[in-house]
């Protein structure tokens, strides 16, 4: 028989705001993040996202809704993803540029909830320094909240998050040679 050592649970506290970290490998990173979108808007907060591989031209079924039916503002300010391209320079510029926009985003504190989706992939590459999101993180107006997706978190950004959750692949369709689906992976 296992005796129960005493745990004491940390004394509850109110805060301002967190900053949610979605990573690992499995799938449901950004689909989380737009849980809280959902909530956020059902809560009547001002809500913006920012995403870092996905370009405008993708019109994905989560920022059609988000956007024209719920108002959330969104920016989808990648150029897809980097094993598709044809100028890595420019990619990082523009992931640079979607950074300063993001960080504006944050900063200016009219937003209750911002998403950084997939803002991990330019970071882990460079293009991005680690060291300044976490400081926007770290420095954020008190009411803003923040949650950032994409596999391989930099422990920097680890570090900064109120909650962390990694997603682990047991299984995945893809593997098996089916293409992504409409209405359930984007």
């Amino acid at each position: 028989m296992t005796i129960p050592t005493e745990h004491t649970d940390p004394a509850r506290r109110h805060v301002e705001s967190v900053v949610i970290v979605n990573t690992g490998d499995g799938k449901g990173k950004s689909t989380a993040a737009f849980g809280i979108v959902v909530r956020g808007v059902a809560r009547g907060w001002r809500v913006g996202v920012v995403q870092f591989i996905k370009s405008g031209n993708w019109r994905v079924g989560e920022e059609q809704v988000c956007r024209d039916r719920l108002g959330v503002e969104w920016w989808a300010l990648g150029e897809g993803f980097s094993w598709d391209s044809d100028d890595l320079s420019r990619d990082e510029a523009v992931a640079r540029a979607a950074w300063d926009h993001a960080r504006q985003l944050i900063g200016d504190g009219a937003h209750r909830l911002v998403v950084l989706d997939e803002i991990t992939y330019p970071m882990n590459w460079g293009w991005i320094d680690s060291g300044e999101v976490v400081a926007a993180l770290a420095e954020r107006p008190a009411g803003v909240n923040v949650v950032c997706t994409g596999r391989d978190a930099p422990s920097e950004l680890v570090a900064v998050a109120d909650t962390v959750t990694e997603m682990r692949k047991v299984k995945h369709a893809y593997d098996t040679g089916v293409m992504a689906k409409k209405g359930i992976d984007y």
